[in-house]
């Protein structure tokens, strides 16, 4: 037997907009691992499941919106990544706090106010090593959405920088921008995160 065709592009958003329960089929087994990590990252575990369901919904009753200036992934993308951040606007006020809280921290330049202290994981050092990556997932859920979306798509999906602004429609200094804080904001709540500890140790 040979290898099971999958649809076109073009095949799968005819079949959706002719509301065919085969294509939503094809939209979770190609582009479901996309959505399903970009969802997480946004919200977490406890809620990705929903995100997910609302995210399929929509795509079922806005197909038709579907006008093919972008490409069908960039356009799901925008979906996933608008409902996902939905779930987080109840949390709104702590996320502008926090983003003005990191503004003050940026010169205008784009640079780090502070010094970071340089420090490394040994390998044997699992323990620590968890802790790390979990405070690194959580702060990741914490970063305001316009630091969180550009991470998520650029770090956690690889997406490069063009692609990103195409589907956040901003330019790709916007993106490169943003990147740079949310990657140097992240490694500031690790650097004080190893800072506390060596002290604990000491």
């Amino acid at each position: 037997m040979g290898a099971i065709r999958m649809p076109s592009e073009a095949e799968l958003v005819e079949a959706l907009k002719r509301k065919d329960p085969k294509a939503l089929e094809s939209i979770i087994t190609q582009h479901g691992g996309m959505m399903y990590r970009t969802a997480l990252r946004i919200v977490g575990q406890d809620e990705t499941e929903e995100v997910l369901q609302e995210t399929f919904l929509k795509v079922y009753q806005k197909i038709h919106t579907f006008n093919g200036h972008a490409a069908l992934t960039t356009w799901l993308y925008r979906i996933v990544l608008h409902t996902a951040l939905m779930r987080l606007r109840a949390r709104s006020r702590s996320r502008e706090d926090l983003l003005d809280s990191m503004d003050s921290q940026f010169t205008e330049e784009g640079a780090f106010r502070h010094e970071l202290v340089d420090w490394e994981l040994s390998p044997e050092n699992t323990v620590l090593r968890h802790e790390a990556l979990t405070l690194l997932s959580n702060t990741i859920k914490d970063l305001p959405e316009t630091y969180q979306e550009v991470y998520v798509l650029a770090e956690i999906e690889g997406l490069p920088h063009q692609q990103i602004a195409t589907t956040l429609d901003v330019s790709v200094g916007v993106v490169k921008t943003r990147l740079h804080r949310a990657r140097l904001f992240l490694r500031k709540v690790l650097d004080d995160y190893f800072t506390e500890r060596r002290k604990k140790k000491d």
